[in-house]
This record gives structure tokens, C-alpha cells and sequence, in this order.
């Protein structure tokens, strides 16, 4: 990249949307980026990513080591088409494979090494791009691009959030229990706030959104409304 166009990527604009799973953070992220005609990052996407490909592998969730040499060599990419975001590796669009369950909770194991998350780092930042970028995420606005503008905040009740996954994989025909995802909602939401590196937890100049009671129409005005507010 050349100094201008690094100069460039530094002065875009940076909209972060972090929150715990379910919360709806991905789909303001994506009808964020559409208003805007901004770049799209879902930094959750490679966190999947590297647990999907340690899966794979059969490498063992608890060797820190490996799972970092993963993360720092991953042959990924994103590529839009009719309005969607697929996650690409190693040239196979793997897009419904990182949704499942166990790659979900893999995933939730691996965010919470530090090596991964550090080899993730930059990679990150690199979505950073002119005219602008919104990223999604549990720790957007507290590390990855802590001078973002905006940042928000997305959250919902537990039960809100397992009953929200519940009707979308019943929408697909896969049978769950309310009370199991509810249970591993619980179990990611303790993880996540409780690790080490960069636990999930709202930015102290970020704006804190419930989206309990919230219709997604009305949460994707209040966001756009901040921006409007603080990006000129």
C-alpha cells in the first residue's frame, strides 16, 4: 500500500457494532454498510473461520500454538453477491459451515486466545478502507479501531437472543431445544466477558443499544441517526 493510500485508509471513517451473540449486530452491521456504501467487516466471520479450519484439521481447541499459526495463515476472503457476504476458504465458500453450532462454539474457545487474537490483529485493521468501514465484533471499539467515531453497542435479554436463534435455525428445519441455546448463550456470554484479552465489554465513549424491545428498522435509525450525528 502506498503512503498515500495509507493515509487514506487511516482518515476513513470507522462505525464499530460490537455486542454478545444474538444481540443483532450482524444484520445493523450489513444494513449499515448498504445505507452507507461503506466496507463490511465481520470480525466474528474469522473467528469461525480459524475454528472451522482447526476442526478440520482435527488440531486440539486447547493448543494455543497451532491455533495461532491458523489464524496467521488463513486463505480467506469475503465476496459480495446479491447482497450477501460470503466467507471463502481456501477457495470454498464455507459461509453456512461457519454458522453451525459446534464451529459457533469452537469459535467462542478460539477468540478467547490471546495468540489468535493477536495474529487477527492487523488483518482487521486492513478492512479499513476508504469511504468508510463498519465493523462487527465483540472488542471493535475498545481495540481493534478504539479512535472510531462511532461506536455502538448492541445488546438484548439472553432469552431475546435464544429465542431469536431458535426461530432462525427452525426457519432452516434444524431441531434445537430453546433451552439448550439458551444455556450456550449463557456459557459464551460468561466466556467472552471473562477472558483474558479483550473481553466483552462496551467502549467508554460508546453508545449502549437494547434491541429487547426493539424493532430492527428502529435500531438501524437510532445508528444511522448517530452518524449523522458525529461523521460529516
Amino acid at each position: 500500500m502506498t503512503e498515500a493510500a495509507n493515509l487514506n485508509s487511516q482518515q476513513a471513517p470507522v462505525i464499530t457494532i460490537d455486542g454478545p451473540s444474538g444481540s443483532g449486530k450482524g444484520t445493523i452491521a450489513k444494513l449499515l454498510a448498504d445505507s452507507l456504501g461503506y466496507e463490511l467487516l465481520d470480525s466474528g466471520a474469522l473467528y469461525r473461520l480459524t475454528a472451522l479450519a482447526a476442526l478440520n484439521g482435527e488440531v486440539d481447541l486447547s493448543d494455543e500454538t497451532r491455533l495461532a499459526e491458523i489464524a496467521g495463515s488463513l486463505d480467506i476472503r469475503f465476496a459480495v453477491a446479491n447482497g450477501e457476504v460470503a466467507a471463502v476458504l481456501q477457495g470454498v465458500d464455507v459461509s453456512r459451515d461457519i454458522r453451525m453450532e459446534r464451529v459457533s462454539m469452537a469459535a467462542s474457545r478460539v477468540a478467547a486466545v490471546p495468540a489468535v487474537r493477536e495474529a487477527l490483529l492487523q488483518r482487521q485493521r486492513d478492512f479499513r478502507q476508504a469511504p468508510g468501514l463498519v465493523a462487527d465484533g465483540r472488542d471493535m471499539g475498545t481495540t481493534v479501531f478504539p479512535d472510531a467515531p462511532v461506536k455502538v453497542f448492541l445488546t438484548a435479554s439472553a432469552e431475546e437472543r435464544a429465542r431469536r436463534r431458535y426461530d432462525q435455525l427452525q426457519g432452516r428445519g434444524v431441531s434445537v431445544s430453546l433451552r439448550d441455546l439458551l444455556e450456550d448463550i449463557r456459557a459464551r456470554d460468561e466466556r467472552d466477558m471473562n477472558r483474558a484479552a479483550s473481553p466483552l465489554a462496551p467502549a467508554e465513549d460508546a453508545v449502549v443499544l437494547d434491541s429487547t424491545d426493539i424493532g430492527i428498522d428502529d435500531v438501524l435509525q437510532k445508528v444511522l441517526d448517530l452518524v449523522h450525528e458525529r461523521i460529516r
